[in-house]
């Protein structure tokens, strides 16, 4: 008897990986000039948060499907803001890329999203570091740059803007777990998209002004309002879709499913555009840098394994509640692997595909702990 349970976790994987995948080839149609020929990425970044944000405000202010969570101005300046400076910078990098280098390179970059994430921790004090990470971080380093030594059609430009928003989104992740989760809010995906997506949009609409809009006057270029709807529609529908199978797996298998997706992806891209072509230094660089980040998921599924075990000291009572709730640290976040993205270790990529708030829940004693201090 097939278990349903199984099978719904197996649909949930399958429309991620089709929607993620969906999401960077259609980015890359829109953006490239030998398709549809609209090279904005900054104004493409804007209308996904643009109306992520309005079918946020729409579901939580007109429909009520769910509440918005307590938000002081406090919160807001100190972590919303930062967190969506960062964000909007990972996304305009990340999307001006494509108009550079293919799509099977820039999978082959995201490789380094763990390097940046675990330098970026180790800079901000919320990782240590340890040698046997570090030299795992030197494996997929060396393999990337085997990659890009091995790359055709090499772009300067186009490797430094996806570096470039990898960093940013690194900081994104680190900044997310030292200030938001450190203060004990949880954003669901909608209410993440409340908060992040218009403050997003207002800070990409000062480069905006500056960089794409003199240039858009000038080149008179079309503009499909069907083309950028579906567009920003497949974006919105990847968020959710992380977050239903973060919901329903573990780390260790969206990391695997990462992996997956970013195969899938670099095979479909040649196949899409036939110009984006591989060779064989690129596939041995992209092994290399693979074994590296499967090495370091193998460290990082043994940190939560020990978590695990510690816990079962917690009197009986307490752990039987742990163990209704997922912890933090079983849960998926990009910093701990690839994303997303999205989606770390395969990371999910830059483009809309790490979800914006990773979910944390407090476990009970967490619960407790702050109910405490509140009262």
């Amino acid at each position: 008897m097939i278990n349903k349970s199984l099978l719904l976790t197996y649909l949930y994987l399958l429309i991620y990986i089709t929607l993620s995948s969906g999401v960077i080839l259609y980015n890359k149609w829109v953006l490239s000039p030998k398709y549809f020929n609209f090279p904005f990425p900054i104004t493409l970044t804007m209308i996904h948060m643009g109306f992520s944000g309005a079918v946020a405000f729409f579901l939580i202010r007109v429909f009520k499907v769910v509440s918005p969570v307590k938000m002081t101005f406090n919160i807001y300046a100190t972590c919303v803001i930062p967190i969506s400076a960062f964000f909007a910078s990972s996304l305009w990098f990340g999307n001006t890329a494509y108009l550079h280098i293919s799509v099977a390179f820039i999978q082959m970059l995201k490789a380094l999203m763990p390097v940046a994430t675990f330098l970026v921790a180790v800079l901000c004090g919320t990782d240590k570091l340890r040698w046997d990470v570090f030299l795992n971080m030197v494996l997929v380093s060396v393999g990337v740059v085997i990659s890009s030594y091995g790359e055709i059609h090499f772009n300067v430009i186009g490797t430094v803007y996806q570096v470039t928003g990898i960093f940013a989104e690194a900081l994104r992740l680190v900044l997310t777990q030292v200030l938001l989760q450190k203060k004990g809010l949880s954003l669901n995906p909608i209410t993440s998209l409340y908060y992040i997506a218009p403050c997003s949009f207002i800070f990409l609409f000062v480069p905006w002004y500056f960089l794409e809009k003199p240039g858009m006057e000038i080149s008179q270029i079309q503009f499909n309002f069907w083309i950028f709807f579906s567009n920003a529609v497949c974006a919105l529908l990847l968020n959710f879709s992380i977050f239903l199978v973060i919901g329903r797996t573990g780390a260790v298998t969206m990391r695997v499913a990462g992996v997956l997706k970013d195969w899938i992806l670099i095979a479909l891209s040649t196949v899409v555009f036939p110009e984006s072509m591989i060779t064989g230094l690129n596939i041995i660089g992209y092994a290399i840098a693979l074994c590296g980040v499967v090495l370091y998921n193998y460290l990082k599924v043994k940190d939560v394994r020990a978590t695990q075990l510690a816990s079962e000291s917690i009197p009986e009572r307490i752990a039987k509640d742990w163990k209704l709730e997922k912890k933090s640290s079983d849960v998926y976040r990009p910093d701990s692997s690839n994303v997303v993205e999205g989606i770390g270790t395969t990371d999910f990529a830059v483009d809309e595909e790490a979800p914006l708030i990773p979910s944390s829940r407090l476990s009970h004693i967490g619960r407790t702990q702050q109910s405490s201090r509140n009262a």
